[in-house]
């Protein structure tokens, strides 16, 4: 049996995501797909069924905050998650804002594996 917890992650930067999946990979405790395309977010989803969902806010095609959106409009995938992790705010402010980006909590990057992972377990646990 599977106990790997499915996490997608959505960001139009492939070398982050690449860094970022082998880094929860080598965990043990994540299968991970990732996905650079921001309008290819809900489909990806549907077909992946993940447990949880690290977004990125800016992407070139559309915005974080649309795709999550989307993700949260679809029956199955609505109790799913969604994590964004941004370059756009700082831990200072991300704290400032109790951690939530249109009202979906939010990591500032860069953050160290570890404490992402701190992150993701305790959304998990929700």
């Amino acid at each position: 049996m599977n106990s790997k917890k499915r996490i997608l992650v959505i960001d139009d930067e492939h070398r982050f995501t690449t860094l970022l999946r082998l880094n929860l990979e080598k965990t043990g405790f994540y299968e991970v797909r990732t996905e650079n395309e921001g309008k290819k977010g809900l489909a990806a989803a549907q077909e992946f069924k993940p447990d949880l969902i690290l977004m990125d806010v800016i992407m070139p095609d559309i915005d974080g905050g649309s795709v999550a959106a989307q993700i949260k409009a679809d029956a199955a995938m609505k109790a799913v998650p969604i994590l964004f992790l941004t370059a756009i705010l700082t831990k200072d402010e991300s704290r400032q804002k109790e951690g939530r980006i249109a009202g979906y909590p939010c990591v500032a990057k860069p953050v160290t594996p570890e404490d992402l992972c701190a992150v993701i377990e305790e959304h998990l646990r929700k």
